[in-house]
């Protein structure tokens, strides 16, 4: 066998050896056109966040928590978001969610929606954080504040005590008076701010004594429908004792439920008068603040000195017993 027999031969060997373990073997011959692999796309918080309380009790307030990611670029893969409610004042973490967005393939924004259950006493900072295959790629922050504020479901109502400078919440007048004791007469005010009719709602009024903080006094009444945009007055009598101030304080009840509150006065006792939320106290009269005598021989009762017609203005002690002792003299002259 000549030397070119010899090569052929042997590249023929190579050839099928190469190509019998490109078959066996995959990607054992590179490909020219192959630049490595594809660098992952890239995700990123496209708004702030947007929150809205959905359900609220006493103790606890839902919130829906709503974000967007945008995608640019090649397949983002295994993409998730952590929301996280952390108390604002201890650092301590309320709640945590995972979301599971899955694989980004094309450009654009991805809506994604949870919700957070945390107490209401509290303020919070939410973290949303975005992760591409366990790898952090962005995150952002929103405070949420005064949710101790929002009303729970079970004592949502439209109807409250009516805020008027010319119609105030609760109105006192008196009724009748007899053998020291005086009937009030009292009215709630209350105003349907709502679009449907009010429901099944009371008022107690409450009368309470300025200076001992007793009730006196305490009437239940039962409200009738108040049609949307209209006011009505829920009306009772109380009979407390006379000469006394008390305090009106009137309560709205829904189902048991506390639901509004309004204040008032009643001022029974003509030397003194309170305020709502404010006690005032007048200065007692006195005579003696505007005298200008201050000599011996006044009224010790402190009451305003009068002229009778037996005084006679401009003489005093001194000048009495001088004329006593004129007398005196003159007598003895008589006697010798």
């Amino acid at each position: 066998m000549n030397r070119e027999t010899t090569l052929t031969a042997g590249a023929a060997v190579v050839v099928a050896v190469t190509l019998l373990a490109a078959a066996v073997v995959p990607g054992v011959l590179a490909d020219p056109t192959d630049r490595g692999p594809l660098p992952p796309g890239r995700v990123t918080l496209a708004d702030d966040l947007a929150l809205a309380p959905s359900n609220v009790t006493g103790q606890t307030a839902t919130l829906d928590v709503e974000t967007r990611l945008h995608h640019r670029g090649n397949l983002a893969n295994n993409v998730t978001v952590r929301f996280r409610a952390v108390d604002a004042e201890s650092g301590l973490v309320e709640t945590t969610r995972i979301v599971d967005v899955g694989n980004l393939t094309r450009d654009g924004e991805r809506v994604v929606r949870t919700n957070l259950t945390v107490r209401r006493e509290g303020d919070y900072r939410i973290e949303t954080v975005v992760f591409r295959d366990t790898e952090r790629v962005d995150s952002g922050t929103t405070t949420v504040r005064g949710l101790g504020a929002l009303t729970p479901a079970y004592a949502r109502t439209s109807v409250g005590f009516t805020d008027s400078d010319v119609l105030p919440p609760v109105a006192v007048s008196v009724a009748d008076t007899a053998d020291n004791r005086t009937t009030l007469s009292l009215g709630a005010s209350l105003t349907n701010r709502g679009d449907g009719p009010s429901e099944d709602l009371q008022v107690t009024l409450v009368l309470r004594q300025a200076d001992s903080n007793l009730v006196a006094g305490r009437q239940t009444v039962d409200v009738g429908t108040v049609r949307p945009g209209r006011t009505a007055t829920a009306e009772t009598t109380v009979t407390v004792p006379s000469n006394y101030n008390y305090y009106v304080d009137a309560v709205l009840w829904k189902d048991g439920v506390m639901v509004d509150t309004a204040q008032s006065v009643a001022n029974l006792d003509p030397q003194r008068r309170i305020r709502v939320n404010e006690s005032v106290e007048d200065v007692e009269f006195r005579v003696e603040d505007f005298e200008t005598d201050s000599g011996a021989g006044g009224d010790d009762g402190g009451g305003p000195r009068t002229t009778t017609e037996t005084e006679s203005p401009g003489f005093g002690v001194g000048v009495a017993v001088a004329a006593l002792a004129a007398s005196a003299l003159l007598a003895r002259r008589w006697s010798r």
